[in-house]
């Protein structure tokens, strides 16, 4: 029998007016209408049910693993807080409040993209990197100024970061309208005696940390009359400090493209808020989306009273370091650094014609006496 000119409701309603009629083939009619009896059987029933006769959604009315809309909504709220979280961060954040019953993280992902908060772009470019890290905390820190950014009041703000390698713990997010040493120093007198010291901190070459005249600087000084060793990523080389430069590419996405900095007290107060979200709240890839925090211990070495010079022993070869920055040996004058003027150099053979210059525990140049130069002045423990 001919379906295509009329609805599939009509033609089972001829189906079920041809199916009643007294003495009736039933057999004869389903194999006119092209249906088994099953079916046949099944439309008769609807019909006395009152059940339309058209075609129904297939899809059970209840779904089992359906998301419930309370969680659903849980989900978009941390994702409307955090709009750079992906699924398994707003998964962990969910857990550690509590939450019970979460869904998959692709489940997390659907929701995302269905509400419209993630498109192709960012699915395809979110790679996480696995990077290098020290064992213990307080092995090894990383300082770094972010790079100047506008606020509304027309003047500028330096970010200064400093982070533990190892738990990614955030030690000091301080807003300065400059890049100076006296700035750096303030927030480093805080954070020793907030957290102790650490056994190294690694920079980069430039002001206020290095020094590209091929002297030495006041950080480097203080770090080595605190027994902490100052390093130096290698030039034009970002990667060396790959997980401060993260974190100032996260800070941009979290904070500053979100929130306008109306002035340099504002900045701090959004700062210092970050700063607890970030190492409390914020789950961390490298760390199996665990927070910083609980990977953080403090150090046992806390921070000195004073800075006192090094002592040598009696008998050690020692040269001090005249009012120009210059030390004299064997009638030969080298220029170490007016950072060091009045200090006492001491002086140890490596061979015949290399001499190392150490101050306290740290070499922090090599000499060629033969040829009279420098042939290293990279800052190392003895």
């Amino acid at each position: 029998m001919p379906w295509k000119e009329e609805t599939v409701e009509q033609q089972r309603t001829n189906f079920i007016l041809l199916a009643n009629e007294e003495g009736c083939n039933f057999s004869a009619i389903c194999r006119e209408f092209g249906i088994t009896r099953k079916t046949g059987y099944k439309w008769l029933e609807r019909y006395r049910q009152g059940v339309s006769l058209g075609d129904q959604s297939r899809a059970p009315y209840f779904h089992p693993r359906q998301t419930p809309a309370e969680m659903e909504e849980l989900i978009l709220s941390v994702r409307i807080n955090h709009p750079t979280w992906g699924p398994r961060k707003i998964l962990r954040n969910l857990a550690d409040k509590g939450n019970e019953g979460l869904p998959a993280a692709s489940t997390v992902a659907s929701i995302l993209k269905r509400n419209g908060f993630v498109t192709p772009e960012q699915s395809a470019c979110h790679t996480p990197v696995k990077r290098f890290e020290r064992d213990e905390p307080n092995d090894l820190w990383q300082m770094d100024f972010k790079g100047h950014f506008g606020m509304c009041d027309g003047n500028r703000c330096h970010p200064l970061t400093i982070k533990d390698d190892h738990s990614r713990n955030l030690l000091c997010l301080d807003a300065y309208d400059n890049e100076q040493w006296i700035s750096v120093k303030g927030s480093l007198d805080r954070v020793f005696r907030e957290n102790g010291l650490p056994n190294s901190i690694l920079c980069d070459n430039g002001a206020p940390w290095g020094n590209n005249k091929q002297g030495y600087t006041l950080f480097e000084l203080m770090m080595m009359q605190m027994d902490i060793l100052p390093i130096h990523g290698r030039p034009l080389h970002p990667q060396t400090q790959g997980k401060d430069e993260r974190f100032h590419r996260t800070l941009n996405e979290d904070v500053l493209k979100r929130i306008p900095i109306r002035n340099l007290i504002h900045a701090q107060e959004v700062f210092d808020a970050y700063r607890i979200e970030f190492n409390t709240e914020r789950p961390h890839e490298a760390l199996d989306l665990d927070v910083p925090a609980k990977h953080y211990r403090k150090s046992k070495r806390a921070m000195p009273e004073r800075l006192l010079e090094p002592e040598y022993d009696i008998g050690k070869t020692l040269r001090k370091v005249n009012y120009k920055g210059y030390i004299s040996i064997r009638q030969h004058r080298y220029y170490l650094s007016e950072t060091f003027i009045d200090k006492y150099i001491e002086l140890i053979p490596v061979d015949e014609n290399i001499l190392a210059l150490c101050y306290g525990n740290f070499v922090i140049a090599k000499i060629n006496l033969a040829e009279e130069l420098f042939v290293s002045r990279r800052i190392y423990r003895r």
